[in-house]
Order: structure tokens, then sequence, then C-alpha cells
């Protein structure tokens, strides 16, 4: 679906990919507050199983099938896609339920923390060194909270969940040896036979929403695996048209949308706690963001020093 990236600048193309993809997915409480009357496994277990159509025909175009057919035959490569299959899994349990039982806040909340935890994992575990900004940023960050956990009695699990499912995810997704596309068509290969059994068997109980159901919700759970697949293949082929530092404000978008949504049309309490919270979230992500586009600048002058003294 796209050419490689320049290291050197945005792709037009690159940026209306992730910006679409960051558009769909802070509208997406939109559509998953219309299923709050679903448990939330029933809408998961359609978000696999309606998924898997799109990923493979998106594949066929690419003529690059045959990567997920080697993967299959591969044990290592099922056992690394087996476990993102479960960290986005968690991921999109805890952000359905979140949204749908008016804790889209929390949503919000973890998915501001999220890069800075990206952050910290690079760091823990892959020794990659943190500049004083980014450390500040982290500590605001884990200051915030502790504040809502001092608030509320404990820690925001929704929050925390989603950050951790969220950043496991990333840092495994990394490790994958196979195209974004490809890997998510795998992952949800993996788990559509679960998720198949799941719905057969609640059809067989009596328990399923699909259908027993009205055709509003048999339209809303067919349509779980556009709205799942689409955001994240344009944002796997966006980031590679992108520059980091681009790709790292953008995704500042989709909590703002959730926050908005939650505040303004969810109408979720927007406490004292919060009110500490959230501010102090933002001046980290704003201290992150300069620190990101300090390093952008670095990097584009020591390529331009080295261009000059070839040309000396």
């Amino acid at each position: 679906m796209s050419s490689p990236a320049s290291t050197n600048g945005d792709s037009p193309q690159g940026f209306a990919f992730a910006l679409s993809a960051y558009v769909l997915w802070g509208v997406l409480p939109l559509y998953m507050k219309a299923l709050a009357h679903i448990p939330a496994m029933q809408v998961i277990a359609h978000r696999a199983l309606w998924a898997l159509p799109i990923a493979a025909v998106v594949l066929i175009w690419q003529r690059r099938g045959g990567d997920v057919l080697a993967a299959l035959k591969t044990p290592r490569l099922l056992a690394m896609a087996g476990l993102t299959a479960i960290l986005i899994t968690a991921n999109w349990t805890i952000y359905v339920w979140a949204v749908t039982n008016d804790h889209a806040l929390d949503a919000a909340l973890g998915y501001y923390i999220n890069p800075l935890f990206s952050v910290f994992l690079g760091a823990l575990l892959l020794g990659e060194k943190l500049s004083r900004t980014k450390m500040v940023a982290i500590a605001l960050a884990c200051a915030a909270v502790v504040v809502l956990t001092v608030q509320a009695g404990r820690l925001p699990l929704v929050a925390v969940g989603l950050t951790l499912s969220w950043g496991f995810y990333a840092y495994c997704k990394k490790s994958l040896p196979l195209g974004p596309n490809q890997g998510f068509t795998l992952e949800v290969l993996l788990l559509s036979p679960f998720a198949l059994a799941y719905l057969v068997w609640l059809g067989a109980t009596g328990q399923g929403a699909f259908g027993d159901g009205s055709a509003f919700d048999i339209l809303m759970l067919l349509g779980c695996g556009p709205v799942t697949a689409i955001p994240l293949l344009f944002y796997a082929n966006g980031a590679k048209l992108l520059r980091l530092s681009t790709i790292g404000i953008l995704q500042y978008l989709t909590p703002t949308m959730i926050f908005l949504t939650a505040v303004f049309m969810f109408n979720e309490p927007f406490g004292p706690a919060r009110m500490i919270a959230f501010p102090m979230i933002w001046a980290a992500l704003a201290i992150y963001s300069v620190s990101l586009f300090r390093e952008a600048g670095e990097r584009r002058r020591n390529r331009r020093d080295v261009a000059a003294h070839r040309i000396q």
C-alpha cells in the first residue's frame, strides 16, 4: 500500500494514512458505545473474526500472502505472533469495557501515557539512553498516576492496563520479523478459531447477540471488522512514510478526541484529581515532544555535516 519512506522528510501520502488512522481511532468510542448493551468479549470476538477477511484481501492485493503461509510453518514466528495476539486482545478488551462502562476518560489517560511508557520500556529493555527531558516527562506521568491512585484509593486500572498491554504489544511487534500487514493478518488468523468457537458456543446457548439480535446489532458487529482492521492498516503504512517526530505528535490526536468525547458527549465526571492529573500528563507530553523535535533537529544537522564532509 505504500512505498519506502524517505529518511529526510514526511510524505503527504504517509501523513494522510496516519491522520486517517488516528481520527478513526478517535471516533471509535462512539461506535463502541452503540454496542454497550453487548458484552465486551462478544464484541472482541467479532472484531477478530471480521477483521480477518479485510486483512487477507489486503495481503492478496499486495501479493504477500506467502509471507503468512511461511510464518505458519515456523514455530518461533507462531509463538511470537501468538504473544502479540494475546496482548492486542487484552488491549481491545480493556478498551471496549472502559468505553461501554463509562470509563472512557481512563482510556484517554492510558493512551496519553503510552508514548512515555514506550520510552521507559526502550530504556529498560533495550538500553536506550534517556535524556533529562524525557526523564522529567516520565516522572510527571508517574506523579499523575499517583495523584489518581491516592484520590481513588487504588490504581487507575483501565489506564494502567491499556498502557501496559499496548506498550508491550508495540515492543514485541518490533521483534516480529514480518511486515506490519502480514503480522496483523497472522494475529487475527490465530485469534479467529477461538473467536469463532466462542461465538458458536454463545449462539448454541442462546447468549449470542449476532443471531438473536436486531438488524442494527448484526450490522454493527459485522462492522467491527472494518473499524478494527482499516485504522491499523492505515497506521502501519503511514508510519513507514513519516518521521518519528511527526508520528510522535500525531499520536496525541486519538486520546484528545477520546477525552473530549468522554467529557462533552458521554458526560463522564471530571473531578479534582483528574483536573490535576491530566494537565500533568499534558505537560509531560509537551516536554517529551520538545525532546523529540530536538533529537530530530540534531539528526538532520548530523546528516548535513556528513554530507558536507563528503563533498569536501
